[in-house]
């Protein structure tokens, strides 16, 4: 399955070669992969799963959008680490249950970093919304591929 996986991706990198190494490459495809099935999953889950419906935990209620984003989110970090660790950072010798705290870590400041980010451009710069998020996405991926690289998916080198 990893090897067909690797073979469709590769197959799409020939045009980018000169702007991108391999890795980065799967790591863009996979990030794009793992966003389209978020999207998709999001679809389902409001739709399907929860009927638009808000959800009742005790005493307390959330709207279908957000009981429909969270398990989402669960769904696209599970796919996400999966394709990193399978498809893009191989080369890791660290254990899995390291790699996905890591990769957890990584996930949950990049949430906190686009909630501060949005906050001071909207609020405090009073720059436009949909031009603020894209500035945010495109550092975050960068730095969340750096930081999957050498944090969550790292070489240990062996002393």
């Amino acid at each position: 399955m990893r090897k067909l996986a690797l073979r469709i991706i590769d197959f799409f990198y020939p045009p980018f070669k000169n702007w991108f190494s391999i890795g980065t490459f799967r790591y863009m495809a996979s990030g794009g992969i793992t966003a389209a099935s978020g999207i998709v999953a999001y679809f389902i889950i409001y739709n399907y799963v929860l009927h638009q419906k808000n959800v009742h935990i005790g005493e307390y209620m959330v709207t279908a959008p957000i009981a429909a984003l969270a398990l989402e989110s669960v769904f696209t970090f599970l796919v996400g680490f999966t394709l990193n660790k399978y498809l893009v950072f191989t080369q890791s010798n660290l254990k899995g249950r390291i790699q996905l705290f890591r990769y957890g870590t990584v996930v949950a400041t990049n949430i906190l970093l686009n909630y501060a980010l949005m906050k001071i451009l909207v609020e405090g710069f009073q720059f436009y919304p949909s031009i603020s998020k894209a500035l945010i996405t495109a550092v975050l991926a960068v730095f969340s591929y750096f930081s999957q690289k050498y944090f969550s998916f790292r070489v240990k080198k062996n002393v």
